[in-house]
């Protein structure tokens, strides 16, 4: 003979387990949106060098707060400090987006099976927003570190630390990775909290945003190779 025994709801947890998990979501999107935000005008910021070195100079003055000095000069503790941020917000997003990730064997199979069975677009963009998320938690922290440990940065300094220091290796994998895994992210929060319910359009402009990135990424990091293979060290920080 079976015995029920009724369990109160609030002793198990559920009310509280939901909440948390309603928590840990809204700060996934939150950091997410952030962050594709900031990627937005990051690219092109730095797209500034295909204007030439002077217009990459006053951008990188404007951004490192020139305004507040009376020389027009920025200071690296700007850059410095809004690093740190970007690394901690960068942080909350891979802490919350990781319960996502399948964690074991059989999950990886049954989701390698569900894409080779079910013809289902926004299953396989989720797919290369996880592959691409893997390898930002190596390449961003990776970039954000160097701009808090060597914040400098102008035409000559920046080309010197892609060409020199060979960073260019790191940017090669960076830019198609967090280009991908943005613009996927924005996609699928536009869709999530109900801003854009045109599927097919969102997912079509979420393609173009990610030719259209990588493209002037690409031409921007080439600028800076030609820059950097003409300079000799100790590099001089260009002054216009």
């Amino acid at each position: 003979m079976l015995t029920k025994y009724r369990i109160g709801e609030g002793w198990l947890g559920y009310p509280q387990s939901h909440r948390w998990s309603a928590i840990v979501d809204v700060l996934q999107s939150g950091s997410g949106l952030i962050l594709g935000l900031f990627l937005l005008a990051h690219l092109h910021f730095e797209s500034s060098i295909l204007l030439g070195k002077a217009a990459f100079y006053r951008v990188a003055n404007v951004l490192e707060g020139g305004w507040f000095t009376s020389s027009g000069h920025g200071s690296s503790l700007l850059t410095q400090t809004f690093s740190v941020f970007m690394l901690l917000v960068v942080m909350v997003h891979a802490a919350t987006a990781l319960r996502r990730f399948p964690a074991q064997r059989r999950q990886w199979q049954a989701l390698r099976n569900h894409n080779l069975l079910i013809n289902h677009q926004d299953t396989r963009l989720w797919f290369w927003q996880m592959v691409t998320g893997f390898l930002m938690f190596f390449l961003v922290p990776m970039h954000l570190v160097t701009m808090i440990t060597n914040p400098e940065i102008g035409p000559h300094l920046s080309a010197a630390r892609v060409w020199h220091d060979n960073y260019w290796l790191v940017y090669i994998l960076l830019l198609p990775a967090v280009v991908i895994h943005a613009m996927l992210g924005l996609y699928r929060l536009a869709l999530k909290w109900g801003v854009n319910f045109h599927r097919d359009g969102l997912r079509l402009l979420a393609k173009i945003l990610i030719g259209y990135l990588l493209v002037l990424g690409l031409c921007s990091l080439t600028a800076y190779l030609l820059i950097g293979s003409g300079l000799t060290t100790p590099v001089t920080p260009f002054i216009p």
